[in-house]
């Protein structure tokens, strides 16, 4: 107490101003409990405040502790504040000399036993379910023969060498390790960044991605396998585009990631069995099927020989096809020497009655150019005659064209297009005031369909936190943050307790402890 002031007082008692006292309490309580570790249950979580800062209280059947996260502590810790979750706390205590309250400043947090971890692990595994990342609807086919298989497991324990083993063993492929921690409060973290990993590379690039994952670790209890139930494990197992076999544990472990992935494997070693089929099976296979062809061609070669072969025989001889053309040629050539005979006869005949002596030649020229001088002395009359008429008819359009009739067919026109202009003019207005019409209904229409109009007449319309209408009274959950409308403006407000139908509602005695909350289980 070297810090407390001289006593001016007549009496023995020291004399201390409030931020004296509140002062020496604040670096007693400190010095007393710098570090302490607190088990507890979580009353009034309401999440981080808006600082990030998360204030809440630890309490038992009998005592309350107010407790602090600040945001720097906060954003790093491996297991979040839940309501009525029952945790072990570590830092330390000290005053808050505004309201005269001790509190801890908590600096770790861990659920208090596996009962703690088991209701942590159901919770979140409703909580994922609901986004439906556990259906079968989403899971993908494995490939039936991969060429690159990727592996996320610990290198240098034994679940790496009974992958690769038993790899070799059935098909031998090229294996890709991503080592990683499969315990420890970094594993899921490194486990995500794994898978993530994978689905990054290049399908062309210089590593060749893989066709198929196996995440893999031995057994363990509940603390040792935590790390795959981590949220960021699960997301990025379902935000995988490569297959994902799970063989986590022995076949009686369940952990989330066995939940989300395509494929669960009991064990390590059935993982690369699911993986890869066995060669030397497919080896056989190809014989048996390579035998069951070649006898498959072979009968049908002689199933279709045997076809032919009564086609065949239902067929006529080639003699019988040809025995009635063979005729008929044998006569068309018989008669053909006849008639060519014949032909001939006439055609002599002919030439023979023709008079083609040279006086005949040269009557007949003479004639030609008779009758072509003619021709010749009647053209420059025909074609004056036909200058004549195109004249005659040039000089009656052009009495037609004259300036005085385009001027009358310009007026004409004018008109009709003036006309065509007040014509247009009218129907453009007529449809803008239908438009307007239309517009003016629309908007009154409008507004009487708006919920602003109801608001006019008294009533408010609720939103949640996330700006959604709430319909229904059992929407409101104690503590949501409220954002009601009015006509005039919006307001904030927080939902309080239920209360029943016409009283009041009641605040609960603050002396009286909280029920704990079930907690639930696994099985």
């Amino acid at each position: 107490m070297t810090d407390l002031p001289p006593n001016d007082s007549p009496s023995n008692v020291a004399e201390f101003s409030v931020s004296e006292l509140s002062g020496a309490l604040k670096r007693t309580v400190e010095d007393a409990f710098g570090h302490v570790r607190v088990r507890g249950e979580i009353s009034g979580y309401r999440g981080p405040h808006s600082s990030g800062h998360a204030y809440f209280a630890l309490k038992d059947d009998r005592a309350r502790l107010e407790a602090v996260i600040w945001r720097g502590v906060f954003s790093k810790l491996k297991f979040l504040p839940q309501e009525g979750l029952e945790v072990i706390a570590t830092g330390k205590l000290t005053t808050y000399p505004g309201s005269s309250k001790y509190q801890i400043v908590i600096e770790s947090i861990e659920p208090a036993g596996a009962g703690a971890l088991m209701a942590l692990l159901e919770e979140r595994k409703k909580k994922l379910a609901a986004e439906g990342l556990f259906e079968d609807a989403r899971k993908q086919l494995l490939p039936f023969m991969p060429r690159v298989i990727g592996v996320v497991t610990s290198p240098t324990g034994a679940v790496i060498r009974d992958i690769i083993h038993r790899i070799n063993d059935r098909f031998p492929v090229h294996v890709l390790v991503w080592p990683v921690r499969v315990q420890g409060e970094t594993s899921g973290d490194e486990v995500s960044a794994a898978v993530n990993g994978f689905n990054a590379l290049p399908i062309d690039g210089p590593l060749p991605r893989p066709d198929v994952l196996i995440v893999a670790r031995g057994g363990g209890s509940l603390e040792d396998l935590w790390g795959f139930n981590d949220e960021a494990v699960v997301r990025a197992v379902a935000a995988s585009m490569i297959p994902v076999i799970s063989a986590v544990g022995h076949e009686t472990d369940w952990t989330l990631i066995d939940l989300v992935a395509d494929r669960r494997a009991p064990t390590p070693t059935g993982a690369a069995e699911m993986a890869v089929p066995v060669k030397a099976d497919l080896e056989a296979s190809l014989v048996r099927l390579s035998a069951r062809l070649k006898g498959a061609v072979s009968r049908d070669g002689e199933r279709k020989r045997q076809a032919l072969r009564a086609l065949a025989r239902a067929l006529p001889s080639p003699d019988q096809l040809l025995a009635l053309p063979r005729r008929r040629f044998d006569e068309s050539a018989s008669r053909l020497g006849r008639a060519l005979s014949a032909a001939t006869q006439r055609k002599r005949l002919t030439f023979s009655g023709l008079r083609l002596s040279p006086a005949t030649l040269q009557r007949r020229l003479k004639e030609a150019r008779r009758r072509t001088t003619a021709s010749g002395e009647r053209l420059p009359g025909v074609f004056l005659a036909m200058v004549r008429g195109q004249r005659t008819r040039f000089n009656r359009d052009a009495g037609r064209v004259s300036p005085g009739a385009l001027n009358q067919r310009i007026a004409h026109f004018r008109e009709r297009l003036r006309l065509m202009e007040q014509r247009s003019d009218t129907l453009v207005r007529t449809r803008l005031e239908r438009a307007a019409q239309r517009r003016e209904q629309a908007v009154r229409l409008m507004e009487s369909l708006s919920y602003r109009a109801v608001l006019e007449r008294g009533f408010a319309l609720v939103r949640g936190a996330d700006n959604e209408p709430l319909k229904r009274a059992k929407d409101v959950q104690p503590g949501l943050e409220l954002q009601i409308q009015f006509a005039d403006g919006v307001t904030r407000a927080i939902a309080a307790g239920e209360s029943r139908k016409g009283s009041a509602p009641r605040k609960p005695p603050q002396d009286a402890p909280a029920k704990p909350q079930d907690q639930g289980t696994l099985l």
